[in-house]
């Protein structure tokens, strides 16, 4: 697992932007600005804000008002996960608040965890399927808090390019009954990193996908269909709960 485990995901900054934030500051008094993560970069409006990290705590700026009465201006922050926080800043001699605290930007989360899996070494075996020298896998299974991430190769040996019509993961029963319908229930991604328009000839591709956590009733399966576009190469993977327990766990943001 070259980026998420070894590398703890540091270099990675997708620059998801957090809904902007409006604050007064004053000459008189610091304001605290508390985020999720360390904070990577600060960029100020003007000189009328002054800002500093605190040494020993990588997560709070204070900021505070170099002149009285400035112009209206603006204050950026990227923190380690890949967010970035804007805000607008301007002079109040008496902030009715001191101290903010910030939320995590859950989806600069997901792109930074299933961008930094994509090239990791498979950790999981048995899942695949191959048809016209088109072969699909399932190469890995992560989990972080409620969240797990499938990380799906593509191998085209063809000398045709394979453009994908759709990825679907979708839970559905195993047995197939004549009075019943089957009952399938569809997943929709909460993230999907790398390329899911196409694979060209001779090449291969990986897809990471993000969905929210669950387990698999007995009777039922979790299917993950890959359908060519204008073509019948069509692939189908299955997995149970067995293969769903193997997931390994991603370590924190630092």
């Amino acid at each position: 697992m070259k980026r998420i485990l070894c590398m703890g995901l540091t270099s990675w900054l997708c620059f998801s932007a957090i809904a902007q934030t409006s604050l007064c500051i004053s000459t008189d008094k610091t304001t605290s600005l508390i985020f999720p993560f360390a904070i990577r970069h600060v960029d100020r409006g003007t000189q009328s804000v002054l800002a500093q990290q605190v040494k020993d705590v990588p997560t709070i700026l204070l900021i505070k008002a170099n002149t009285k009465d400035f112009a209206e201006t603006n204050l950026s922050v990227v923190t380690e996960d890949g967010s970035l926080y804007s805000f607008l800043v301007c002079y109040d001699s008496k902030p009715a608040v001191w101290v903010y605290h910030l939320p995590v930007n859950r989806k600069a989360s997901l792109a930074t965890y299933a961008t930094g899996i994509l090239d990791n070494s498979k950790t999981i075996n048995g899942i695949k399927d191959k048809k016209w020298n088109i072969e699909s896998a399932i190469k890995g299974i992560y989990i972080k808090d409620d969240i797990m991430y499938y990380q799906l190769s593509l191998d085209n040996v063809s000398p045709i390019d394979y453009n994908i019509e759709l990825i679907r993961f979708y839970i559905s029963d195993k047995k197939k009954s004549k009075r019943t319908a089957v009952q399938e229930n569809e997943l929709k991604p909460l993230y999907v990193a790398g390329n899911i328009s196409l694979v060209p000839a001779k090449s291969a591709s990986v897809i990471v996908v993000a969905l929210d956590k669950f387990t698999i009733p007995d009777a039922k399966y979790l299917g993950v269909q890959i359908m060519e576009k204008n073509g019948g190469r069509h692939l189908f993977m299955k997995l149970n709960n067995r293969k769903l327990l193997q997931a390994v766990a991603l370590p924190d943001l630092k």
